[in-house]
């Protein structure tokens, strides 16, 4: 389906360049530094911002294997509305374990302490911030191994060990494939403003399961929703594979899924209920759609979506904004869906990267003033903001239904 271009789009502000950039002489952001999120913090003007990074991590590399390239977390933080950003470059904020001498060695204790496997020990990817029941959490899309060079090889079992490559352990799919998982943390907001990072991060679970494949974009909706009669726990997911949440999605290419459970920890087993959100309507969408990062509440039970596409690797991802109702039965349903490619790759720093598909892509939003701000990674090499009105933007988002068609 093609797209009906409105003639007046909401207007985007960007800067002239990155926020954030790769810095030579630090080994884990040497290379890559790209995706952010963002919180706000009550009573305060500051913004808190964790970024994915990378950089090549010779001591573990094996004979014959490529050059690991294990991603973390780090932290940074403005007090300027997001202009500028001052990032701790020091260590980490959070760092995979890079165990792999055994499958027993990959192991972590959760937030109930219990000791459990540690679906982050490889690589800590593209995190989302959000407040749910008085808690801040995050979101991140984990691998069991460090990944190789990816945008020139995307193989996740090139830098696996011997063990798991045998299929020697009973890891399942998150070790025999490298999949990815996603892993929820409970984040510590006064630890990590003093840097204290090893007590700011709490691995609560994993939110999805690699038996059913690689999974992305998961993360919470910042309150309950009241589905089959009482208040259960809802997760937005991105499963590869749509075919392994029912058979009539299995010609699906990936696509938006809710999940809702009783509790966070039901969220990935089978005492959870999935449902289909949204799937690719329009041209530049062909390749996947996913939700962006945590949707804004709206109030009256209505919800603001952001979310990306990517139609291939020439056009690239596309973000754009679609508006669900929680409806008779509790279960959000999508009621506008704007058709227009609002945000996309155009500037040469957002173009110009290790990564040769066009790329503008969010991980976080918060609304300022009158703004909704935005952190996003672009060409995946570099971390940037943007603004847009917010009242314009949902303004612009209402003139179409559910379809992507204008309304009278």
């Amino acid at each position: 389906m093609q797209p009906t271009v409105s003639d007046a789009l909401p207007v985007f502000t960007t800067l002239d360049g990155p926020v954030l950039s790769p810095q030579p002489g630090v080994p884990w952001a040497d290379t890559m530094l790209l995706n952010p999120a963002v919180i706000d913090e009550p009573g305060s003007k500051r913004l808190h911002m964790l970024f994915r990074a990378t950089g090549p991590w010779p001591q573990a590399r094996r004979a014959g294997r490529p050059m690991p390239f294990p991603i973390f977390l780090g932290y940074a933080t403005s007090d300027d509305e997001g202009k500028t950003w001052q990032a701790d470059f020091s260590r980490p904020a959070l760092a995979p374990a890079l165990a792999d001498a055994s499958p027993s060695t990959i192991r972590i204790r959760d937030r109930a302490g219990r000791d459990v496997v540690n679906h982050a020990n490889g690589c800590i990817e593209d995190p989302r911030l959000f407040r749910l029941d008085g808690k801040l959490y995050c979101t991140t899309a984990c691998r069991m191994f460090a990944p190789g060079p990816y945008w020139e090889h995307d193989e996740p079992m090139q830098c696996a060990p011997d063990w798991a490559r045998a299929g020697e352990h009973d890891l399942g799919r998150a070790a025999s494939e490298n999949l990815t998982v996603t892993v929820l943390w409970e984040v510590d907001l006064e630890a990590l403003k003093a840097r204290a990072y090893e007590r700011a991060f709490v691995y609560v679970t994993h939110l999805s399961d690699p038996a059913r494949g690689d999974n992305r974009d998961v993360f919470l909706l910042p309150r309950k929703l009241r589905i089959d009669g009482r208040e259960q726990y809802a997760c937005l997911h991105r499963p590869f594979q749509p075919g392994a949440f029912g058979a009539a999605f299995a010609a699906l290419p990936p696509a938006i899924f809710l999940a809702v459970a009783d509790r966070i920890e039901d969220l990935p087993t089978d005492l959870a209920t999935h449902r289909l959100i949204a799937r690719s309507l329009f041209t530049w969408e062909g390749n996947r759609v996913g939700a962006s990062w945590v949707p804004l509440d709206l109030g009256d039970g209505e919800w603001l979506l952001p979310y990306h596409a990517k139609q291939d690797a020439i056009v690239g991802y596309t973000q754009s904004f679609m508006i669900m109702k929680e409806g008779a039965d509790g279960w959000p349903v999508v009621t506008h869906r704007c058709p227009d490619r609002l945000l996309y790759a155009r500037k040469r720093w957002e173009l110009e990267g290790r990564f040769k598909t066009p790329c503008v892509f969010t991980c976080g939003g918060i609304v300022r003033g009158d703004d909704l701000l935005m952190t996003y990674g672009a060409a995946d090499n570099f971390a940037g903001v943007v603004w847009v009105g917010y009242r314009e933007l949902l303004a612009h988002v209402r003139r179409y239904d559910a379809q992507g068609r204008r309304l009278a």
